[in-house]
């Protein structure tokens, strides 16, 4: 197995390129949010949400379920954190374990911190706890509930699942590679596509999310995955005696 080593500082190529694209997203998410916060777009909100309520069997519901789990951040967390060493140990080196880390990292920070600032409550807050009339569940900013039931927006399923699942591809691909396999590039970005759209869906169909924050999620989520995939991993400098462990693993072929 051949090694070529990163370029040291030098971003990763992204598609599309350029920062003109993180500066939408980011843009967009800011635009989402004031206009919420101004009180526009609960009509489409509301209009999403009565119409999922009267759109849902039981068996659609318990389907709906079951596909939401694949957005669930904490065993994805585990996953990807499980992929990465595995591959370091392949592999000898401790880069396959950077992107789990800094993945955590940025979620951590972003995703949890807006969601306590905005405080907004759910579509399912007006049918349990804590009982909310359906007017009282759109708004932003409800700071006088308590934390567990105002944390719709942004949806962290949907940001999850994006950030996530990209960093499962950037491990799987370079670790079956280690097994003499390969993965097509579409199988990849199957990976990486389809369930956050999943999640996206019956997050917003089953009530727990209005479309908004699904909205903001993907807002959120792609712009973190890009940040992510921009980084150079095989090229990011390393301190002291790490510095033996620091084989690439994004470039091996």
């Amino acid at each position: 197995m051949r090694e070529t080593t990163g370029v040291r500082g030098v971003p990763r190529p992204v598609r599309p390129g350029g920062w003109w694209c993180d500066a939408l997203l980011l843009a967009g998410l800011v635009a989402l949010t004031v206009a919420l916060a101004t009180g526009h777009l609960f009509g489409v909100d509301r209009a999403v949400a009565d119409w999922a309520q009267a759109h849902r069997p039981t068996a659609a519901f318990r389907a709906a379920v079951v596909f939401n789990y694949l957005g669930q951040g904490s065993p994805l967390t585990l996953l990807a954190a499980g992929l990465g060493v595995l591959l370091a140990v392949r592999l000898r080196s401790v880069r396959p374990v950077l992107p789990p880390v800094l993945a955590f990292a940025l979620t951590t920070l972003t995703i949890g911190p807006l969601k306590v600032w905005t405080a907004r409550p759910a579509p399912s807050a007006s049918v349990k706890e804590p009982y909310l009339s359906p007017e009282q569940t759109l708004p932003m900013f409800q700071h006088d509930l308590p934390v567990r039931f105002a944390q719709s927006y942004p949806s962290g399923h949907v940001a999850n699942a994006i950030v996530w699942y990209g960093v499962i591809a950037l491990l799987l691909v370079p670790l079956l590679r280690t097994v003499g396999r390969g993965m097509p590039p579409r199988l990849a970005t199957a990976i990486r596509v389809a369930p956050p759209l999943v999640v996206l869906f019956t997050t917003t169909y089953l009530g727990w999310h209005w479309l908004t924050d699904s909205v903001a999620g993907l807002l959120l989520g792609l712009l973190l995955d890009r940040l992510l995939r921009r980084v150079p991993w095989d090229g990011v400098p390393l301190p002291g005696r790490m510095r033996a462990w620091g084989s690439p693993f994004t470039s091996i072929t």
